[in-house]
């Protein structure tokens, strides 16, 4: 069985199609990569976590109140992003990028 897990990566790992598709997903190793991936992973899990549940409450109470339906909408949709407070996964995602960048990172310096 592992010698056939082994098989099997190794044949996905050499797939030409997939190594294109995992290099245009890597973020950038410079500051811009960096800043991305705080900025729109990690950032706003820390937000959420942390006030999501007033941020929701905000929201619906303006959609409540709110005469135009587009931004009754945004009101909307502000308060479904935030009513569950924050994601493991997300944030997880923005850690597991962070460290990617990192490794590249060391890994153009060491050569």
């Amino acid at each position: 069985m592992k010698k056939r897990m082994k098989r099997s990566f190794e044949r996905v790992s050499a797939n030409p199609v997939l190594r294109r598709s995992v290099q245009s997903m890597k973020p950038s190793t410079g500051r811009g990569g960096i800043v991305g991936v705080l900025l729109f992973f990690i950032v706003p899990e820390l937000v959420a976590f942390g006030w999501g549940a007033q941020i929701a409450a905000w929201a619906h109470h303006h959609y409540l109140i709110e005469p135009e339906r587009i931004v009754r909408l945004n009101y909307w949709l502000v308060e479904k992003l935030f009513e569950d407070e924050g994601s493991w996964i997300n944030l997880g995602i923005g850690v597991a990028l962070l460290g990617w960048i990192f490794r590249e990172r060391r890994r153009e310096r060491n050569g």
